[in-house]
């Protein structure tokens, strides 16, 4: 029977199905951060239970921990209490866990693909809406619950419900400096954020196999913006070359037979998906979000939309909800937006390729004077060392921005760095929602290279003319 990569990976670890639909799988990798994991290690302690297979776990604090002075420690007592917890817990049960100071820490879903903790084929985890991310590189990856969390780390299992097969198949190549952040932000625009919903997207075609890893981490990262429980890619030669060497990869008494199974993970000719849409990436532009969801987004010369004109009562109420929280006006070109701070960071855009193209950008330049603050926040200590090594560090400063060191930052309000009420940023990240980046911020979404040049401007402007 001809099987999609996803029917392919599910079976693999499918250990039985449940009366009531769901199926127990078997987990081959668990992440944990300091943020759903507190409450999983109180149920297995209350529970006097122990943590089934320590080795299948690897820890990191990243959504509370400073971008600055580190070394003086975490000052705000609530992220501290998580990070320790974090610590503690990882201490009694003999997990791995990179500590602050580690060149190994990271955004989660930065440093599960470059250490090699994240490998084609396998199932993996962690309680964080992003874990999608991993399927780049040809994983079933997911985020789960607290609950869940508790569950894997007991048993290494998990119930769920298997989705729906949707494939996305993009044909045709991206334009000059138009990202991958822009494609998938047209995508969610194109089919909103429950166009996804119950399915989990293969994504296909020409644009994709000529993406880079890095690119395609991108999309995958914004698959559950568009409503999906995964987003997932086919292994091909790009993925071995990024696999090949990481720290965690298989020992060569067994690569031979890892490289085997890879080279499987490929849906078959004729495999049957449940729904397929189709996506020119050459009609793609910049894109800029002007509202308070993903899926409320617009090419850079586009407009704030008129709500007068839209006749579905409940979409107009929404749009004129993200119009008034944004602070905007219908029919406002967006390239009229006045911004107060950048931000280059997050799981979404913070490795190596980004902080390059954003660097080239800003390279003999200085950020404008209506900028208050612009940050760049590299998504882990390896990120960090090779951009200082690039000397791309330099390139920012000279311009004008801070440049950071690792953790989510100002992707969301959970640590020092976030904006101030009615503040408006350009933001790398994933997420516009309301008081996202702090309590009244405006975020509007951009790819690195359009934050760079907003940075530059002080505006949006169409980075395809740079």
């Amino acid at each position: 029977m001809k099987q999609t990569l996803y029917d392919k990976i599910w079976d693999q670890h499918q250990i039985t199905e449940n009366k009531d639909g769901t199926s127990l799988i078997y987990i081959d990798r668990h992440l944990i951060h300091e943020v759903t994991s507190p409450q999983a290690f109180d149920g297995l302690s209350t529970k006097n239970r122990e943590v089934w297979n320590k080795n299948s776990i690897y820890a990191v604090s990243d959504h509370n921990v400073p971008t600055l002075n580190r070394k003086s420690g975490i000052q705000d007592p609530i992220s501290k209490l998580q990070v320790d917890t974090l610590v503690d817990n990882c201490k009694k049960h003999s997990i791995n866990y990179f500590d602050l100071n580690d060149i190994n820490q990271g955004i989660v879903h930065i440093i599960g693909p470059e250490l090699g903790i994240t490998q084609p084929g396998m199932t993996l985890v962690c309680g964080d809406s992003h874990t999608s991310t991993h399927g780049a590189l040809s994983a079933l990856s997911f985020g789960i619950g607290t609950s869940d969390v508790e569950h894997v780390l007991a048993t290494q299992c998990i119930n769920i419900k298997k989705e729906k097969n949707l494939k996305l198949n993009i044909n045709n190549g991206l334009n000059n400096l138009v990202t991958s952040k822009d494609l998938i932000l047209y995508i969610i625009g194109q089919i909103g954020t429950s166009g996804a919903t119950g399915y989990t997207i293969e994504y296909t075609g020409e644009c994709i196999k000529n993406l880079s890893i890095e690119s395609r981490m991108t999309i995958c990262n914004m698959s559950i913006e568009a409503g999906a429980k995964s987003g997932i890619m086919a292994f091909d030669e790009k993925t071995f070359d990024y696999i090949l060497d990481r720290k965690f990869i298989a020992s060569n008494k067994y690569i031979d037979q890892a490289i085997k199974y890879w080279e499987t993970l490929k849906s078959d000719d004729d495999a049957k998906f449940h729904k397929t849409i189709t996506i020119d990436a050459s009609l793609v532009k910049p894109q800029v979000t002007w509202g308070t969801s993903p899926e409320m987004t617009t090419s850079v010369h586009g407009k704030v939309p008129d709500p007068d004109l839209i006749k579905d009562k409940g979409e107009k109420e929404s749009v004129n909800k993200a119009i008034e929280y944004m602070g905007l006006k219908p029919n406002q070109e967006i390239s009229s937006i006045k911004l107060d701070k950048i931000f280059i960071g997050s799981c979404t855009n913070s490795r190596i390729e980004d902080l390059r193209l954003a660097a080239e950008i800003v390279k003999q330049s200085k950020i404008a004077k209506n900028i208050k603050q612009a940050i760049v926040v590299p998504g882990s200590g390896h990120v960090k060392a090779q951009a200082e090594k690039e000397g791309l560090d330099k390139i920012f400063v000279k311009s004008g921005f801070e440049w950071r060191d690792p953790g989510c930052s100002m992707c969301l309000g959970m640590n020092d760095d976030k904006l101030g009420p009615y503040e408006r940023c350009a933001s790398t990240s994933n997420r516009n929602f309301e008081g996202r980046q702090g309590d009244k911020g405006r975020t509007h979404l951009v790819s690195p290279a359009m934050a760079a040049l907003a940075a530059i401007k002080g505006y949006f402007d169409d980075v395809t003319n740079f």
